[in-house]
């Protein structure tokens, strides 16, 4: 079964890819954070991101997001002269700043984007395409009206997240929706939403057998040794999950720190990296980490993780 990391933004970023590969050892396929255009460009830390050195260990698939066909066609044909062989179209992104712009999940229903979606596939037959999606904006059912131009093309998969956009990460998934799609689908699908432990990868591949795989975010950001654990069969005890993911968090905060200028910089880039890992780390040290305002205090309240074991 497929495992591929989600893109998410302001988390995934070269540096956080390159680590995490090299602290855990999982050969997964890495989707960057969208990119989009800027003054009819790709934005210069999105192409730095897909450029840089740090990608060096692992294999990174860029995902795009657009409102049109001007946008989709411009962002494919400026990646395939970077040398980029596969791209991931966004058209599930839930956050009001890339819906309210058209962006994301307000493709779903937009049938001139849908039928943009099939001729680019089409106008560029050496390059694999994948699509992200979620079922609709505010109606589960939306799907329907994107899925027969999907279902013309041949796509490496679509990775569905079984909620609507007004959702975000609320609520329960869809998963009556999600079989319905699955069983109509031409292309392969792949799972995603609401998956933090092994368990959790195991039961979803039960209930759907037919699926591809699955596509993990916050519930690898929150657990890094995630993977690995699925793929070895059993859960690590948390505190042997803990020492690898402080690992993981002091390879890339030096990273960061030789990088990056001044308290403010690196504190900005690194407490993000702990977003996710409530649960995992329990709230008393995750708490002390997000109000940290300074390097000093910040320290002191990522040894108050280990000292909490």
């Amino acid at each position: 079964m497929k495992i591929l990391f989600a893109p998410i933004q302001g988390h995934t970023d070269a540096a956080y890819r390159h680590f995490h590969s090299e602290i855990y050892g999982v050969q997964l396929p890495y989707y960057t954070p969208f990119i989009r255009l800027e003054k009819g460009s790709i934005r210069p830390r999105d192409l730095k991101d897909i450029k840089s050195e740090l990608n060096d260990n692992h294999t990174i698939i860029p995902q795009i997001i657009f409102r049109d066909r001007k946008e989709l066609f411009t962002l494919v044909e400026l990646l395939v002269k970077e040398g980029i062989k596969e791209i991931d179209l966004n058209m599930g992104c839930p956050f009001p700043l890339q819906t309210g712009h058209g962006r994301g999940a307000a493709t779903i229903s937009n049938s001139e984007v849908a039928k943009a979606v099939e001729d680019v596939v089409k106008s560029y037959p050496d390059i694999t395409f994948s699509v992200k999606m979620r079922l609709g904006m505010e109606n589960p059912e939306e799907w329907k009206s994107l899925l027969p131009s999907l279902n013309k093309i041949n796509l490496r998969h679509i990775v569905l997240h079984p909620r609507v956009a007004k959702q975000q990460y609320g609520g329960e998934p869809n998963l009556e929706q999600f079989a319905e799609f699955l069983k109509l689908s031409h292309n392969p699908v792949i799972y995603n939403g609401d998956l933090k432990t092994p368990d959790d990868i195991c039961n979803i591949k039960e209930k759907f057998p037919k699926i591809e795989g699955v596509m993990l975010g916050r519930g690898l950001l929150g657990r890094p040794s995630l993977v690995n654990e699925y793929l070895e069969g059993k859960e690590l005890p948390k505190e042997d999950r803990i020492i690898k993911m402080l690992d993981f968090h002091s390879q890339l905060f030096n990273h960061y720190s030789e990088v990056l200028c001044g308290d403010s910089q690196i504190i900005s880039k690194i407490q993000p990296f702990w977003e996710y890992a409530e649960d995992e780390i329990g709230r008393k040290p995750w708490k002390a980490i997000k109000k940290a305002s300074n390097i000093a205090k910040y320290q002191t309240a990522v040894a108050s993780v280990q000292n909490s074991l």
